[in-house]
């Protein structure tokens, strides 16, 4: 059955707060059994809704759903952590969202769809703070989409726009679909990371564009939502991605474990990181796969983390209260990188990243920014920073098991910056199979390994 908003005294005027008139509808949907929800014809300006169980919030072609600016009208979401007290003041990234637009709890079988479009009104919550990038003065900022312990989600062919925050974020959530979805943030609003699967499990991520400052697609296993435990069976295909952070990301909050990812058939471009492991908490990662990807990179100025690597695989304690987890057994297969900076795979000599296989990887090396290079970013911890070194195809600290075959490393042109095709130390167990090089200087060492 559908349930036209406009029937439950919904004014699409863009002007009047049609809160009331769509949650009235959600709740006679669902306490019927479930149907579409349906928003058509104009823009629905809104307060926070809670999406239901078994209910398509179904927002037709042409139609906006647009959120308040007024942060009172905000839901907050159930057993948050947050005190209300101090929920503008600096409540960190780790907790619960303090506020949600569209919140979902226990709406197991609920789904967003349409060809229409949701509007965080992101310029509502923003100050410019440089050139490059704008934030907020309260933190975190109100999340798009946040739907917690619900089963057998959907969201799929939306446009989601202008997030002050995370834009869609799943927590606690199994069998989670999103699909053909377009998210088209600002490249400079920070923490407008696009996907955040939560804690959650069998994950599908397909045929999505995503454009946003911080991550295109996170994996994360918050302290916040700690009740729900591991991240694992995902997959995510087919997306086309553009970040000022990292594009396709583990980490960083990271207090269970990640396990069994397949990543295949993705396009990253213009991103300031393209593929990101980062271990910062107690959780370990084991059983990911990265394949048939084109990734490129570009420094987009030194206020965001990352410095142009198109593969990051670190591991380090967040603070001097952590014990961090392990990365091992992860396999990059026919991958083609191209940016100013290397791969980069850094453990620590107490924490050995293991078993990690390249084939068919192609990196090349090509200034192309006006930002400096012959760095490393191993931001966040406590025990590094920005590591100054010259930048090779592949820069291997504290691992152990680590293979490459049928791999190519190529330097476009003479550079200070640039200097080895690998450059190695502490690794064990280190192969080479139909490695070829090019562009090397005379007189540096193809290979350097300590």
């Amino acid at each position: 059955m559908v349930y036209n908003v406009k029937n439950f005294g919904a004014a699409a005027d863009g002007k009047t707060d049609d809160a009331k008139a769509i949650q009235k509808a959600i709740d006679e949907c669902t306490n019927n059994g479930g149907g579409i929800v349906l928003l058509e014809g104009g823009t629905f300006y809104s307060g926070s809704v809670q999406l239901k169980k078994n209910v398509d919030l179904h927002i037709e072609k042409g139609a906006v759903l647009k959120a308040t600016e007024k942060i009172e009208d905000y839901i907050r979401p159930c057993n948050t952590v947050n005190d209300p007290k101090t929920a503008l003041v600096g409540n960190p990234v780790t907790g619960k969202p303090s506020f949600a637009f569209i919140y979902g709890y226990e709406a197991h079988g609920a789904t967003i769809s349409g060809e229409g479009t949701i509007d965080g009104n992101c310029c509502a919550f923003v100050e410019r703070k440089s050139p490059y990038y704008v934030t907020g003065n309260f933190y975190p900022r109100p999340t798009v989409i946040y739907i917690e312990k619900s089963n057998h989600i959907t969201v799929k062919e939306v446009t989601i726009t202008g997030a002050p925050f995370w834009t869609l974020h799943p927590a606690g959530c199994d069998d989670v679909l999103i699909s053909q979805i377009r998210i088209l943030n600002p490249l400079d609003v920070a923490n407008s990371d696009g996907i955040d699967p939560d804690h959650c499990t069998n994950v599908r991520i397909a045929n999505c564009h995503v454009e946003c400052a911080d991550d295109c697609i996170c994996l994360k296993n918050s302290k916040g939502n700690s009740e729900y435990g591991k991240c694992e069976n995902i997959v995510i295909t087919g997306c086309t991605l553009i970040s000022t952070s990292a594009a396709i990301k583990i980490g960083t909050e990271g207090i269970d474990d990640f396990r069994n990812i397949v990543v295949d058939n993705c396009i990253i471009s213009r991103s300031n990181r393209g593929i990101s492991i980062q271990v910062r908490d107690c959780g370990n990662v084991e059983n990911v796969t990265y394949s048939n990807i084109i990734v490129e990179t570009r420094r987009f100025c030194e206020d965001w983390w990352g410095t142009a690597e198109p593969i990051t695989i670190t591991a380090f304690r967040r603070d001097e209260n952590t014990k961090c987890g392990h990365v091992k057994n992860v396999r990059f297969f026919n991958i083609t990188c191209k940016g100013e900076n290397g791969v980069l795979i850094h453990g620590t000599k107490n924490n050995l990243i293991e078993n990690v296989s390249f084939e068919k990887i192609s990196v090349e090396l090509e200034k192309t920014s006006k930002w400096p290079c012959g760095m490393y970013d191993l931001r966040p911890c406590i025990d590094f920073g920005i590591e100054k070194a010259s930048n090779s195809c592949f820069y291997l600290r504290n691992a152990d098991g680590v293979s490459f075959v049928n791999c190519r490393a190529s330097i476009n042109a003479k550079s200070e910056y640039y200097r080895h095709a690998v450059d190695s130390e502490n690794v064990s167990g280190l192969t080479f199979e139909k490695f070829t090089s090019k562009g090397i200087e005379a007189g540096t060492d193809e290979l350097n390994i300590k």
